[in-house]
């Protein structure tokens, strides 16, 4: 006799909002976890509020039992107290051991928002809009202890046609693929229908964590691939630079359009468009900047940046 879904023991691991969105789905499915592991309370903002990861709402507003270690290693023996069948990970954001891995009898599952094995690691879906990339998509892994090396479930791909993509919009609809996805492959995996394929190794690329100084702009590259870059990495670290004679000299470059023309200004430097727009060149053609922000403002449009900046026609940006 097949065991029913609701009698499935499945304990939830992730943290930010890509772990909530595929959480909160779980939860309205036949697949509810008894338990959420996410990570502690952390200081957030200017007054550094203690704020709960995304995960832990939505734990909340289903009423899910929470634990929040500093180190999952500390959770362990209550696992094992607790003999899960199966454990779901999503964007938990740090290695879960071996040990842990073993415990439940149907293994550990992961949803990871690329075609893997390709992009593994902490920043695949800022990496696809960084490359241009037309197609990405979403696997799920029976997880081991090297990051993302596991055997493959299953995949689903996703067609990338808005050129204009932002990472906040891939993010979200990959979230929804994968929570989806999961809940499709769980009952097949479950009862012994879906074999698991090893990744072929060779074929594996990897993405970094990102870090503040990676927002830093480079004018120097050619325009389309400085706007990818202020796209992908609109959430985190954003993207900025300098302005040397302001008296906010960072600037926040929020939203962008490539102008498809050269002219005689230097790498970097500021300029009225034809049509009234604060343009800067870059290494090939040009941007216009079409949202900013200085340092302590509050966003604004190109134009009415200017109007309120007119000195700043001219100046390099570094």
């Amino acid at each position: 006799m097949l065991q029913s879904p609701k009698d499935l023991k499945i304990i939830f691991i992730g943290t930010p909002e890509f772990g909530a969105i595929i959480l909160e789905k779980l939860a309205k499915s036949s697949y509810r976890p008894f338990l959420v592991i996410t990570a502690p309370n952390k200081p957030i903002g200017r007054h550094q509020a203690l704020t709960p990861p995304p995960v832990k709402t939505i734990a909340q507003n289903y009423k899910i039992e929470i634990l929040q270690p500093e180190k999952i290693e500390n959770c362990i023996p209550e696992i094992k107290k607790l003999n899960p069948e199966l454990i779901l990970a999503a964007s938990y954001g740090k290695i879960i051991p071996g040990s842990i891995l073993k415990i439940p009898k149907h293994g550990c599952l992961n949803v990871h928002p690329s075609l893997l094995p390709k992009y593994r690691g902490a920043s695949p879906i800022q990496t696809a809009i960084l490359k241009g990339e037309k197609e990405t998509g979403v696997s799920i892994i029976l997880m081991d202890e090297k990051m993302d090396r596991g055997p493959i479930l299953a995949k689903r791909e996703l067609k990338i046609p808005n050129r204009k993509i932002t990472y906040r919009q891939l993010h979200d609809e990959l979230a929804g693929i994968g929570a989806d996805l999961l809940i499709e492959t769980i009952p097949g995996w479950v009862e012994g229908k879906i074999k698991a394929v090893l990744q072929n190794e060779p074929e594996a690329t990897y993405t970094k964590i990102l870090k503040k100084e990676d927002g830093k702009i480079d004018w120097s590259k050619p325009a389309e691939e400085i706007e990818r870059q202020i796209r992908a990495f609109s959430v985190w670290p954003g993207t900025y630079t300098k302005i040397p004679n302001s008296k906010s000299k960072i600037l926040k470059i929020l939203e962008t359009e490539v102008l498809n023309a050269e002219n005689n200004k230097r790498i970097g430097e500021l300029f009225l468009a034809n049509d009234g727009n604060l343009g800067v060149r870059t290494g090939q053609n040009c941007l216009i900047l079409q949202k900013l922000q200085l340092e302590g403002r509050k966003p604004a449009s190109g134009k009415d940046f200017l109007r309120g900046h007119k000195e700043i026609i001219g100046e390099i940006l570094k």
